[in-house]
């Protein structure tokens, strides 16, 4: 009974044991079954947390700028490797929304980006598209979804629509991915972020519908974003994820596995999550698959049939021991569990920090490969950091500690200016808000830098952000384009050598204060050395110069000397050091001149002409830049000297015309006209009064009496002058076409007129023959010899060859009155055809005529971004559409840096109204690709006013169109705006739509 008894008993309590392992081992499963579910929901819910972060960065690139080209948005993604670093997401696109009207101009833009292929699809007109215009990375599988118009269907466009008036993350619902070319088998989905105009308020939906401007997004494969989701603990589990709440068929969109394997799973072990991600519902069903209990199930039976074999005396150890072993292995598990949580925060841990190492390295890094210099500080002075180029410019010594000092930087900086007004002040006064100021700086050493200074904001504090670039070469570029355009007018004006000399000195003077400029001609003899303009030297230190030999120059002028000698600049950069003796730099010393540089001037054939000095009151060597001056200064003062040799010359000619016939220098010819007296009295016996109307009507009259001159004698420069010898002229070789051609006949006709008339001296310009075929133009005198009259058998012309001067002189009007850059007339031509057709509206008060301004839209940014030598091509480029668009009466004109005017005669501002809409168009619809490859499109803002003789001026017309220009752009650019002079002076408005 004892055994029955103790057998009783260790069979109850082998009994309950076996039920107390049982349940523990069913609510541990559960519970590890709950736990992978956690994690299962959890990893998917962070993943897509994670893709929505990639994108909210895409999102912030377009926020941090005004356009993203496509090869930013490749580099930037390039960058981020989203293919490889986070699995399941395809691509990242951008979308931009585009009205009906703008789908042809898009299409046009894109293609001309290097896809000639691209479409909009699917085809058809509506009111709006967003088609996929950047994808990356682009592969050959993507490229089904490069042009599809995810507005064109209504689930893509209802998650569209929810990004547009949230602001926030959108996801769509089940779809079939563009890419996979329709396969029902491969589900998936897009998550879309919009891009907001920065400019722009979208605090409200009704904000942010007006703001919107595009939409990035990134298409999801379930399959791809569901690999290893769960890890090796999801291997026995069996997931399901459907579209929305119901757990319908239609709306399944994964399951992990096949329909076979998925009826093997648990029904016990069951559990169903919903989860909200970018605004979208799934319902999340797992199942447990065989096998998931493993072992834990199997112990409570392994315990049962232990307790029956196990002797009655043993059977409360056996129960103690399987109490105590479920017991530790509860505590291991929970062990185990925690161990694995911490190691998992660990490496989340260390992912952050890596993060941020490496994006405070990439912004390091996009900081100092800018062109301008950086500094951000706060309004107390202190310094938070700066760029490579900000030390460069102001050459910062590495020993300067100015992250510790602030004030030592500003002291470093301050000694390098000429004038540090402007640079402290924006210290003082630095703007609030989104304003800006600017300032320009002088340095100490020549250089000129721009200064921006604008108000932000870094956490709770508030900074300033200051922007310099050294504008040093444009400044000098503009001052000595200005110089040289003042020099060809003064050149084209005939104003005196003189005066073009010091024009030329004090040019370079103004680029380079502490130089003295000096300029020193060789006289005819090219023995002696003449003064040709020294405004800012010594008196006594010029005369010491003027009218001495070459050979007897010692000193500082003998530099001068060497320099013409030997044909070669000369630069002494200490002259106390080159001195030989105390005596021969005495005038140096008096005028105070410590150092000399000589640079020769050469004419146009390579002659020495004279020689351009440069003086210093410090000992200094030139830098490149300061050779650069002086020799294109040195250029500018040859044209000059040669331009007045050359007057000279031909006054020296004119003068010589009324020499003995034997030793002219310029072509003389004897002509014997009586032939054509005869002819001309049978004409007036005939009855032929007027020889003008005569001529007019018989051009052949013309032409016989032309042929009846006849040539009797010519000197040699004649002959030269038609490349003719004495043998041509004895045998009968030269005719009236080595005086008049025939296209030159009725300037000969004028002239018979004149000299039959009873004038003695007939004088014109006319062209001619030589020999050897080659047309020319020549300046001829017809003198009718004393006592000849009557007669007309002898008749002195006297020709010069002008060819030759009318080609510079047109060149020197076409330099004078055109803008270099453009090729439209400058600012000076085009006041003075406004001032004649002023005048003429005067007269004919019933006609009329219009004016327009124009301005490029935003053209300091393309300097900004691009460069002066794109912003260059920009201003021919829009110059070469005004030529294209205007009439041969029209008159177009650069009068500023971006500033264009055209002068329309005979129209009024209705017509004027429909040209200036036309060219509008035209530009904005053109677009400019660089040698670099940059494809720029400009818009212009225009004003228009009348013209009227009414007027006070035609300064009158242009203070209209400019008042009417900046209401253009203040209405929101790329607009016109017309001005009638009314109280409110608009007539009607063009807006682009």
């Amino acid at each position: 009974m004892l055994a029955a008894l103790v057998l009783a008993l260790c069979l109850g309590l082998t009994y309950g044991a076996w039920r107390s392992a049982h349940d523990a081992s069913e609510q541990q499963v559960q519970a590890d079954f709950d736990f992978r579910v956690r994690q299962l929901v959890d990893n998917i819910v962070v993943r897509m947390q994670t893709y929505i972060q990639v994108l909210q960065g895409v999102q912030g690139l377009y926020a941090s700028s005004q356009s993203v080209t496509r090869s930013a948005f490749h580099a930037y993604l390039a960058v981020q490797q989203a293919d490889a670093h986070l699995p399941g997401i395809q691509a990242i696109g951008y979308v931009p929304l585009l009205p009906g009207t703008a789908l042809a101009r898009h299409e046009a833009s894109v293609r001309a980006e290097g896809y000639p292929g691209y479409a909009v699809r699917p085809p058809g007109q509506r009111t709006w598209h967003a088609p996929i215009t950047y994808l990356e990375p682009l592969s050959e599988s993507k490229l089904l979804a490069f042009g599809y118009d995810i507005w064109s269907e209504p689930v893509r466009r209802a998650a569209l629509e929810q990004a547009r008036d949230t602001g926030q993350a959108a996801m769509t619902g089940k779809i079939h991915l563009v890419q996979d070319g329709g396969s029902a088998q491969a589900h998936g989905f897009l998550v879309v972020l919009p891009v907001y105009d920065n400019g722009l308020p979208h605090a409200s939906v009704e904000e942010r519908r007006a703001a919107l401007r595009a939409w990035v997004f990134a298409p999801f494969r379930m399959g791809d974003l569901m690999a290893g989701v769960g890890g090796e603990g999801a291997r026995q589990l069996d997931l399901e994820i459907y579209d929305g709440a119901q757990l319908a068929a239609a709306a399944l969109m994964y399951d992990s596995l096949s329909g076979t394997q998925s009826s093997a799973a648990s029904d016990s072990l069951v559990s169903q999550q919903a989860i909200s991600i970018a605004g979208h519902a799934w319902t999340l069903r797992v199942r447990a698959m065989p096998g998931f209990d493993g072992e834990l199930l199997a112990r409570p039976r392994l315990m049962a049939w232990s307790g029956l074999l196990a002797s009655v005396v043993l059977a409360l150890a056996t129960w103690l021991l399987a109490a105590g072993r479920a017991r530790a292995q509860a505590a291991l598990a929970l062990s185990s569990e925690l161990t694995a949580q911490f190691e998992q925060g660990q490496a989340s841990v260390l992912a952050m920090a890596e993060a941020a190492q490496r994006s405070q390295a990439m912004l390091r890094s996009i900081l100092d490969s800018t062109i301008d210099g950086i500094l951000v500080d706060n309004i107390h002075g202190r310094i938070f950091t700066s760029n490579r180029r900000f030390r460069d410019l102001w050459q910062v010594p590495d020993a300067l500690d100015w992250q510790a000092d602030g004030a030592a930087l500003v002291r470093h900086v301050e000694s390098q200016l000429g004038q540090a007004a402007p640079f402290l002040g924006a210290r003082a006064h630095a703007p609030h808000g989104h304003r800006e100021r600017r300032d320009v700086l002088h340095l100490r050493d020549g250089r000129v830098v721009e200064q921006y200074v604008r108000s932000m904001q870094l956490g709770n504090e508030q900074a300033r952000l200051w922007t310099f670039r050294d504008i040093s070469e444009r400044s000098q570029m503009e001052r000595r384009e200005h110089t040289r355009r003042q020099v060809l007018e003064m050149l084209a004006t005939g104003a005196p050598l003189e005066r073009v000399l010091e024009s030329v000195v004090l040019s370079v003077q103004a680029d380079h204060p502490a130089m003295l400029c000096s300029i020193l001609l060789l006289d005819e003899n090219r023995h002696r050395l003449v003064l040709g303009a020294a405004p800012s030297l010594p008196a006594f230190f010029n005369l010491s110069s003027h009218g001495h030999d070459l050979d007897t120059l010692q000193g500082v002028h003998g530099i001068a000397a060497q320099a013409l000698r030997d044909g070669q600049r000369v630069i002494v950069g200490d002259l106390h050091a080159a001195a030989d003796t105390q005596a021969t730099m005495e005038l140096a010393w008096r005028a105070q001149l410590q150092s000399c540089w000589a640079e020769p001037v050469r004419g146009g054939s390579g002659k020495l002409l004279g020689v351009l000095m440069a003086y210093h009151r410090e000992p200094t060597l030139p830098g490149a830049a300061h050779l650069a001056r002086l020799s294109e200064a040195a250029h500018l003062a040859g044209m000059a000297i040669e331009q007045a040799q050359v007057a000279l010359a031909l006054r020296a000619g004119e003068a010589r015309f009324r020499s003995l016939y034997d030793h002219a220098p310029v072509a003389l010819w004897e002509q014997d006209w009586s032939a054509v007296r005869a002819a001309l009295d049978a004409l007036e016996q005939a009855g032929v009064h007027d020889l003008g109307a005569h001529f007019q009507a018989n051009p052949g009259a013309l032409q016989r009496l032309a042929r009846l001159v006849r040539i009797i004698d010519a000197n040699g420069a004649a002959l030269a002058q038609v490349r003719a010898n004495e043998e041509d002229q004895r045998r009968g070789a030269l005719g009236l076409a080595q005086n008049f051609d025939d296209s030159a006949l009725p300037r000969f006709g004028d002239a018979l007129l004149a000299l039959a008339g009873g004038a003695h001296l007939y004088e014109c310009e006319s062209s001619f023959v030589r020999l050897d075929g080659a047309a020319r133009q020549n300046e001829l005198s017809l003198l009718v010899m004393p006592g000849h009259a009557d007669s007309l058998d002898f008749v002195m012309v006297s020709s010069l060859d002008i060819t030759e001067r009318k080609r510079m002189n047109a060149e020197l009007l076409q330099l004078a009155t055109t803008d270099f850059l453009t090729g439209l007339p400058n600012r000076r031509h085009f006041m003075a055809a406004l001032e004649n057709e002023h005048a003429r509206l005067q007269r004919e008060l019933a006609s009329c005529a219009s004016v327009l301004m124009l301005d490029i839209d935003h053209f300091k940014r393309v300097n900004d971004e691009y460069g002066h030598a794109v912003g260059d091509a920009v201003l021919r480029h829009l110059g070469a559409l005004m030529y294209q668009a205007l009439r041969k009466v029209d008159v177009p004109g650069r009068v500023g840096g971006e500033e264009f005017a055209i002068l329309l005669p005979g129209t009024d501002l209705a017509a004027a109204a429909v040209f200036a809409d036309r060219l509008r168009r035209r530009v904005a619809e053109s677009s400019l690709t660089t040698d670099g490859g940059l494809l720029i499109t400009i818009t212009v803002s225009i004003g228009m006013a009348a013209m009227a003789g009414t007027d006070g001026d035609s300064d009158a017309v242009l203070a209209r169109a400019d008042e009417a220009l900046y209401r253009a752009k203040r209405g929101g650019r790329n607009r016109i705006e017309q001005n009638d002079g009314s109280s409110d002076g608009v007539l009607s408005k063009f807006m682009a739509q």
